[in-house]
């Protein structure tokens, strides 16, 4: 048997030998690659055929229709472009090198991770104040694996806190992707010191390959201070506005022990260059207000933010902007929308062009006038 046996080595030894060949190779060599929400990452594969044979390579688990796959001779190329989260799952190169054939997996991992964090209250009154939350917005995987929220006073995790809950909820969807948003809570120690001092919530995004991190700062007062609102006042002409609420949840936020529902309302105040926006919440301590949507972008305005008080510039450059405005209650939940219709346009043709065409018109009238006298008027 073992004379067999020997025998019968060299004749599989050469099976092997005719179809030898390199293992893949993928770029990049990570079992499991992460892509942004909307960002693009290629993934290549190559063989070598030890023998000098023309490899084949071929991604598979993918619909190659799209022209999201090139192959050559010994590498294929799969490119991902504007992911959403449809685009995860398990991608599979299949390479050969005569009869022997190869396989590497690759899982695409689609996330969500922008940089939108708020925390409520805005900021802590010391003594007063125990219970702080922080929300992560638009998120996308919210498992506690990958997603983590902190609190930090300086470099370090703050000690003594205590966690009272983590809330994953979805986000208005906007488009095919549905984006979470995710609440931590926690009941703080006492804050009592002498110096003013910042905590920070962090929010960490720990997947294979990738650590992304983001912080939003809660300032620790002595005292509660808050701006005066402005003040609102009559103008000849304002622009039209129309203002309705909605709620993401029903009822009053945590904390509110008022017995009617704590809703943000938006008011308006003319100023001398636009428009000044009001969002106000009259709730109990603990919550906080913040502007959510405006048209353009909030990029584009001037807002001021301080707990239950939140204020937007709208400048009138031309004509004023027009869309929803929306400020959003936390925690809660609740929104405050306004649409701005614009009525009131500056004056875009210049006075000069203004006058010279009245001038002209005038003096075509004159002319007019003047012809039309002479035909008529009686002979004598």
């Amino acid at each position: 048997m073992e004379q067999s046996l020997a025998l019968l080595f060299p004749f599989f030894l050469g099976l092997l030998q005719r179809g030898q060949g390199g293992p893949l190779e993928v770029e990049p060599p990570d079992s499991v690659v992460a892509v942004s929400l909307g960002g693009s990452q290629q993934l290549t594969c190559r063989l070598a055929c030890a023998d000098h044979r023309t490899p084949s390579v071929q991604w598979r688990g993918l619909d190659t229709s799209l022209g999201a796959v090139r192959s050559d001779a010994g590498s294929s190329v799969l490119s991902v472009r504007n992911a959403s989260l449809s685009a995860a799952g398990t991608r599979v190169c299949v390479g050969s090198c005569g009869t022997l054939t190869f396989q590497r997996t690759v899982q695409l991992l689609v996330f969500a991770f922008p940089d939108q964090l708020t925390v409520s209250p805005v900021a802590l009154v010391a003594k007063q104040d125990r219970e702080v939350a922080c929300t992560a917005h638009n998120i996308t995987p919210a498992s506690p694996e990958a997603l983590s929220l902190s609190l930090l006073l300086g470099d370090q995790e703050l000690e003594g806190v205590q966690a009272l809950g983590r809330d994953v909820e979805e986000e208005p969807q906007q488009g095919e992707d549905q984006l979470l948003r995710v609440t931590e809570r926690w009941l703080l120690p006492p804050l009592e010191t002498p110096t003013p001092l910042t905590l920070r919530c962090q929010a960490t995004m720990k997947l294979p390959g990738l650590k992304l991190s983001y912080q939003r700062a809660i300032p620790v007062l002595h005292r509660l201070t808050s701006p005066e609102p402005p003040v609102t006042t009559s103008a000849e002409a304002t622009p039209e506005l129309s203002s309705t609420h909605s709620s993401e949840s029903p009822g009053p936020p945590p904390g509110n022990s008022s017995t009617r529902p704590c809703h943000p309302e938006i008011r308006q105040s003319p100023a001398a260059e636009g428009l000044e926006l009001f969002c106000e919440a009259v709730c109990d301590p603990g919550v906080a207000v913040g502007w959510t949507q405006a048209p353009g972008g909030l990029e584009a305005y001037q807002r001021w933010e301080a707990g239950a008080q939140a204020w937007l510039s709208v400048p009138w450059a031309g004509c004023s902007p027009e869309g929803w405005f929306r400020c959003r209650l936390d925690p809660g939940g609740q929104m405050a929308s306004l649409y701005l219709v614009p009525e009131i346009c500056s004056q875009t043709t210049p006075p000069a062009l203004w006058t010279g065409s009245l001038v002209l018109g005038l003096l075509f009238l004159v002319f007019l006038t003047y012809r039309l006298w002479k035909r008529c008027r009686p002979t004598q």
